[in-house]
């Protein structure tokens, strides 16, 4: 039975609801200093999205003294990096391994700003499934190949012993999982239908699921890699070079956002749920309030069941921290080296792990931002920029 909040008709709304995405008209980008004083948002309805929504809905960029659109919503990553690059966006959630191939395999000239939030997604599995080994001669979705999500769920696959399969054309064998690329409105009707048997994915969709009662979480990504960051900032790097303080203005609204949403997590679902004008996701409260303030029993049943094995860390469903670490970069690239997708990524042998990691961010502008707040303290961390990567399946 589907929960009372979230009837039957109400879930067919919502998907026809994010198969509408609305694009900008394909219009020629201007650069002049007027055009670029503009701030130009692109984003999927996901919590990903939430400090450069919450930044918008908090007039967070007018205090800044920013010019700002109304924030566009995009159905699939591919049309946002496509809009993007055709320059009708300048300001972005990407997924951390898309802006690595974006970069280095189709030289587009962007760099990361700033991390957008940490952990937020989940792997999401058919009430039947109670293992990962259970997934063998089954498919299970991803939003992208280039995403955190295939990274870490192959490691997990692979340690549970199991083949992974990219081109699914015959049945599967036991020892088998199929990877098929949805986008993440598309995979709690392929679960319901029984298309797919998971999907790992970033949230409000494992939400979505355990509020409709037609899937559970088996496992979340940040219980897996430590605070690892899931969607950047990402921009241009023609205006980093030719509009600096423009730069600086968009980063220090987004990193004010993401201090305040960790201040203030029952009001940043509030201002995401769809009954919030303006609309900007078509999310219901409960669901969200769900991934933003899940209560203490909610951690503890998670705790019981497996969804986290490393309750020390004390990791929280998602965070927000802003500061681009560059053992993270470098890490991620050595897992993407081994991580199967469709097509060809021999770009990624050639890539030394530290350059790339260099030539991809750009910090100026978030350290000045976080100084500005009262330093990484303020997010709860050690007053460095480095730190150490923790992968533990």
């Amino acid at each position: 039975m589907l929960n009372e909040d979230y009837s039957r008709r109400e879930f067919l709304k919502l998907m026809a609801l994010l198969g509408g995405g609305a694009l900008l008209p394909k219009t020629a980008w201007s650069a002049s200093a007027a055009e670029q004083k503009t701030v130009r948002i692109g984003y999927l309805p996901i919590t990903d999205a939430t400090p450069l929504l919450v930044a918008y809905q908090n007039k967070i960029f007018q205090r800044q003294g920013l010019r700002v659109d109304r924030p566009i919503l995009f159905r699939s990553w591919a049309q946002l990096i496509e809009a993007f690059i055709a320059g009708e966006l300048n300001v972005i959630h990407l997924l951390s391994p898309m802006a690595v191939w974006a970069r280095f395999n189709s030289a587009v000239a962007a760099k990361v700003v700033a991390w957008n939030h940490v952990a937020g997604s989940a792997l999401t599995v058919a009430p039947q499934i109670e293992q990962l080994r259970d997934l063998g001669g089954k498919r299970v979705a991803i939003p992208f190949w280039y995403s955190i999500h295939n990274v870490v769920l192959q490691e997990m696959l692979h340690h549970a012993g199991l083949h992974i399969v990219t081109q699914v054309q015959a049945p599967l064998a036991k020892h088998e999982v199929g990877l098929v690329v949805l986008p993440p409105s598309d995979m709690p009707p392929a679960l319901l239908s029984g298309q797919i048997a998971g999907y790992l994915v970033a949230e409000p969709f494992n939400a979505i699921a355990e509020h409709l009662k037609i899937g559970k979480i088996l496992r979340f990504t940040g219980d897996v890699w430590k605070q690892h960051a899931c969607c950047v900032v990402y921009m241009h790097e023609q205006d980093l070079q030719q509009h600096p303080q423009w730069s600086q203005q968009v980063v220090s609204s987004i990193v004010e956002a993401q201090l305040w949403c960790r201040n203030h997590r029952a009001e940043t679902a509030q201002l995401l749920a769809r009954q919030h004008k303006p609309r900007l996701t078509p999310h219901i409260l409960p669901v969200l309030q769900q991934v933003l303030d899940p209560s203490a029993q909610q951690q503890r049943d998670y705790q019981q069941h497996g969804a986290i094995q490393h309750a020390t860390w004390h990791s929280q469903r998602i965070d927000f921290q802003p500061y681009p670490y560059q053992s993270y970069t470098i890490e991620l690239i050595k897992r993407m080296r081994y991580t199967q997708v469709e097509g060809n990524k021999a770009f990624l042998k050639r890539l030394d792990p530290r350059w790339a990691a260099q030539q991809l961010v750009d910090e100026r502008f978030v350290k000045h931002a976080i100084l500005q707040l009262g330093g990484m303290q303020a997010f709860g961390l050690d007053e460095s920029f480095t730190r150490q990567e923790v992968f533990a399946l």
